[in-house]
């Protein structure tokens, strides 16, 4: 009664992993630059690994394969993540930059810094009818 139900299971964990593995692989594909592509990569990669190997768990039931996939996991939480981190820390000190237009935009995005006095008398302006 339960083998039928844990294949199922297998079945859409194995599926669910390679579709996330093929959204990744298109993310690589299409992402206009490297930090956005290596996003995708990380998120989908480590998403994907659980799925495939925890369908792969299922379907070993309990034997040394179990802790083989087990360990495995385990080996891939600690490290995926890690390795897109480092990843981007190493762009980020050789100043892999963003394109311009996204430096243009994180430009209109910073707010305008104004004068002392200006925003004492604009601070006074809103809390006029407070006194």
């Amino acid at each position: 009664m339960i083998d039928p139900v844990l294949a199922v299971l297998s079945g859409l964990a194995l599926a669910l992993g390679c579709f996330f593995m093929l959204s990744g692989a298109v993310g690589l594909l299409r992402f206009p630059d490297f930090y956005t592509r290596m996003h995708a990569a990380g998120v989908t990669d480590t998403l994907a690994t659980f799925l495939i190997v925890g369908g792969l768990m299922l379907l070993a039931g309990w034997s040394l394969a179990l802790l083989k996939l087990g360990l495995i996991l385990l080996f891939i939480f600690f490290t995926s993540p890690t390795a897109s981190h480092a990843l981007a820390r190493a762009a980020q000190h050789s100043e892999l930059r963003l394109p311009e237009a996204d430096r243009q935009r994180e430009r209109e995005a910073e707010p305008v810094v104004e004068s002392e006095p200006e925003r004492i008398a604009e601070a006074d302006a809103l809390n006029a009818d407070r006194v």
